[in-house]
């Protein structure tokens, strides 16, 4: 390995793409690791990468050099399983990917949404004990709602329900305030908060550059499909009673009607100690067409 190597975990995930690009570019060299199984396509567009499928109890090849610096993209719950691995190595500052979520799905009426808030906040803090134990820089950034490159999960089904139904359904006036924030400006900041030598042991939280509401986004979705603005206002009941048919369906099991409620209330999250320590910068939303699946 050299010297200016980066270890990335969860790096086939679509911040993790984002992020091997602009290590290129810095002039680091990357360590890949992801969970999943290793694309040949996925090789041949980053040649420069060494590529490592996770397996629980890895380790890297003897004789490998120690990796100091690291990224952790993957869910945050699931970093404990990589603690003695990531010592092993000689870790000694790592920025990892939490979710604003950990604020907004605390108090959600959906006991899996509420089961998730409550992985971020366990995630997080064996995280910042770990790492200060060994004396370990950490940084958490909590990105807003992501979207990007046709592999969210957030836009992504949206522009999927629309295609297919030629509608989208909002609950009452849908004014709740979003921040959505562009993949690759998640990615930077990991760059760049990792690269600030001043951050050291901080949380940011990680939103886009313009606050809209949710109805506002939703019709922005329709124009760059341009497909006409069809918005079907319905009472909660009828919601509840749409989502538990849908959920029948595979690529609609994960919807709830607590996302739904979500869609009057703010998820605004100020941005500004990021901006401030490591010079984060988000775009607007626009959303362009190599953004849709």
């Amino acid at each position: 390995m050299a010297d200016r190597c980066m270890g990335v975990f969860g790096a086939t995930s679509s911040v993790g793409k984002c992020v091997l690009s602009l290590l290129a570019q810095h002039g680091w060299q990357a360590a890949a690791f992801s969970r999943q199984q290793i694309e040949a396509e996925i090789m041949l567009q980053s040649p420069a990468v060494a590529w490592y499928q996770l397996v629980y109890g890895f380790s890297m090849e003897k004789g490998d050099k120690e990796i100091t610096s690291w990224l952790y993209l993957a869910p945050i719950w699931t970093l404990p399983a990589y603690f003695d691995f990531l010592a092993a190595q000689g870790a000694r500052r790592i920025v990892a990917l939490s979710s604003t979520s950990i604020f907004t799905k605390d108090d959600s009426s959906d006991s899996g949404e509420k089961k998730l808030a409550q992985r971020l906040v366990e995630g997080e803090a064996n995280l910042r004990a770990w790492a200060e134990q060994r004396g370990i820089t950490w940084i958490i950034l909590r990105p807003t709602l992501i979207y990007g490159q046709g592999r969210d999960k957030n836009i992504t089904e949206i522009v999927r329900f629309i295609r297919r139904f030629k509608f989208f359904p909002l609950l009452g006036g849908a004014q709740g305030l979003r921040q959505p924030v562009h993949v690759e400006d998640v990615a930077a900041a990991c760059v760049a908060a990792f690269l600030a030598s001043n951050v050291a042991n901080r949380a940011y939280n990680i939103s886009g550059g313009e606050i809209m509401s949710y109805r506002e986004m939703i019709k922005r979705v329709f124009k760059v499909l341009d497909q006409p603005t069809c918005l079907l206002t319905i009472p909660r009941w009828t919601f509840r009673l749409a989502v538990n048919i849908l959920r029948r369906l595979p690529r609609y099991r994960h919807w709830t009607v607590a996302m739904a409620e979500r869609m009057n209330r703010d998820l605004v999250f100020d941005c500004s100690e990021a901006s401030r320590d490591f010079g984060y910068t988000p775009r607007p939303f626009l959303l362009v067409k190599e953004d849709l699946p």
